[in-house]
């Protein structure tokens, strides 16, 4: 990888610091975060764990993206994802990025303590790192299982919501962190076959890089399947209902079904298309898990 000089092409806007959140990622977040507050519980959250609690997390989850954008500044210039970034396009620099992301994970974690509870924050704070430290900065860069391993740190949200409301972990709730642990390898592998020859370009040993989009693809149907039977947990331990299990096995199939098409190899843009509904999936379970859970005391009365 050649080097590339950063200079900034005009002063940085309120926008740029924004688009360093990765808003995007973070709203994913904070809606399992916000499904994990509603499922702790038939009642609704206080206010103050609704609102502030997501806001205490979602600020310590920008901070973690923040410390993703000055890490990958390099790689980033080469890939046209993320060639236009603030941080890479010189916009930013790097030691502003971090003091913003130190105010983020700072007053993120100030708002957990006070409005939710220690526990909260301090796993918070853990997700922050196994994310911005262990996984950007050592595993992306160190094996092709990165984001296997590394998936654990994004799949703590519906948790950390959990913990907010109860003050203590729940089987339940580790079992909604197993559920988008299995899913994001399918998910993230797709983009990665899209992206293949970027990720070689740079250097990420991303598993089509390494392995070939054969075994990727092949890997990606197998954690579908895997996925899809973990869907099926909720039902059986009693967490959820017939609502949830129908819209689960729908939406698995669906998800099955992209995966072998990107197997077959007849179908343009498969890998992108797959990726995009891998996103689809997960908000539409999560959302199948809440109509659920608020439905099941009404069908036992009647």
């Amino acid at each position: 990888m050649t080097t590339q000089t950063l200079s900034a092409e005009q002063p940085a806007s309120w926008k740029d610091y924004l688009e360093l959140c990765k808003p995007n990622v973070v709203a994913l977040m904070l809606l399992t975060s916000l499904i994990g507050m509603l499922l702790a519980q038939y009642s609704l959250p206080s206010w103050e764990v609704l609102i502030l609690g997501n806001l205490g997390i979602g600020f310590m989850a920008a901070s973690a993206a923040v410390i993703n954008h000055v890490v990958d500044r390099r790689i980033d210039l080469f890939m046209s994802r993320t060639r236009n970034r603030p941080v890479a396009k010189g916009r930013v620099d790097a030691l502003s990025a971090l003091l913003f992301s130190a105010f983020l994970g700072l007053t993120g974690m100030a708002i957990l303590v006070v409005f939710a509870n220690e526990l909260t924050a301090w796993l918070t704070l853990a997700s922050l790192i196994g994310y911005a430290l262990v996984y950007t900065l050592y595993l992306k860069r160190a094996t092709p299982q990165n984001i296997v391993i590394g998936g654990l740190a994004g799949a703590a949200p519906p948790l950390l919501g959990w913990v907010a409301v109860t003050g203590h972990i729940e089987a339940d709730a580790l079992l909604l962190v197993l559920i988008i642990f299995a899913w994001t390898p399918p998910h993230f592998w797709a983009l990665a076959i899209h992206r293949k020859e970027e990720y070689a370009a740079v250097g990420i040993p991303m598993l089509p890089v390494t392995h070939g989009e054969a075994y990727t693809k092949l890997h990606i149907l197998l954690y579908t399947l895997i996925l899809v039977a973990i869907t099926v947990f909720p039902y059986l331990t009693g967490m959820s209902g017939e609502i949830y299990l129908v819209s689960a096995m729908l939406l698995g199939a669906r998800f099955i079904h992209w995966a072998i098409r990107m197997i077959q190899g007849n179908y343009k843009h498969a890998a992108i298309k797959t990726f995009k509904y891998s996103i689809t999936y997960l908000m539409l379970l999560f959302v199948a898990l809440l109509v659920d859970h608020f439905t099941k005391p009404m069908l036992a009365v009647l």
